[in-house]
């Protein structure tokens, strides 16, 4: 497949397939190994054919199923060196790390791979850009408040897969411990639906084609909620891109480059 692929998109766990005519990748591995072999199986992509991981940071959700996939598919796990060893300090192992320097380009097979840093509270997370064949995707979820590097970043993409977490709402509302709301909340915490609306418009242009809505919560979000308020305020800026919302229990809308 020489596209886009959201496995998995939520606080239980995340995974990517990112497939150019070259190379295939994974980004983060936060399920298990046997729902992403059968998720890639199903959308009719070889688990034999993927040749790394890529992490984002290391919460439980992004890395899960990351140590006995890179074993089990013999192929190494790109991250920074923080991250690395978030990593090594979870699971007491070291997969076979290659190491990114956050803010620094780097080529995997055809890929070109920016890893840039977001507001989160964990040792060194990034969110990254990937160019192809003239085809930009940015991928920026689990961030607090979207930062003027991450504007930058996020400029002229093609495709985006940006996170829109919550209604504020509807976290203030549900029965969560009063530190975890005021963490989601928070500037290394996650975005909400208007800070993701926010975000898109501030950075829309006319060549993107597709955003996926990523990594709601199951409790403080609805997916017609996040449709609904981001829609809106791209309806009142006179702005119009076609929306999907990538889910946790099942593989999302298939983004097709060719």
């Amino acid at each position: 497949m020489f596209g886009f692929l959201p496995l998995a998109s939520g606080s239980k766990g995340n995974c990517l397939f990112v497939g150019s005519k070259s190379t295939r990748v994974l980004i983060d591995a936060g399920i298990s190994c046997t729902t992403i072999l059968q998720r890639l199986q199903e959308a009719s992509i070889d688990p034999k054919t993927i040749q790394a991981i890529l992490v984002t940071h290391e919460h439980s959700d992004h890395i899960n199923g990351l140590p006995l996939l890179a074993h089990k598919l013999n192929i190494p796990v790109l991250a920074n060196a923080e991250t690395a060893k978030g990593i090594y300090a979870a699971f007491g192992e070291r997969p076979k790390f290659k190491i990114f320097t956050t803010g620094e380009t780097f080529q995997f097979g055809d890929l070109h791979v920016h890893p840039f840093s977001v507001p989160h509270d964990t040792l060194d997370p990034v969110a990254f850009t990937i160019q192809t064949e003239g085809i930009k995707l940015g991928i920026c979820a689990d961030l607090g408040h979207a930062t003027s590097l991450i504007r930058k970043q996020l400029e002229n993409c093609d495709y985006l897969y940006l996170e829109a977490n919550h209604e504020p709402s509807m976290v203030h509302a549900s029965s969560r411990p009063a530190m975890l709301k005021q963490r989601i909340l928070g500037k290394t915490g996650h975005l909400s639906n208007a800070q993701c609306a926010e975000l898109l418009i501030s950075i829309f242009h006319s060549g993107l084609k597709h955003v996926h809505l990523a990594h709601l919560s199951s409790e403080c979000n609805t997916q017609e909620t996040a449709i609904k308020v981001v829609t809106e305020a791209l309806r009142v800026n006179q702005l119009n891109v076609e929306l999907t919302i990538a889910f946790q229990d099942k593989s999302s809308k298939a983004i097709h480059f060719n």
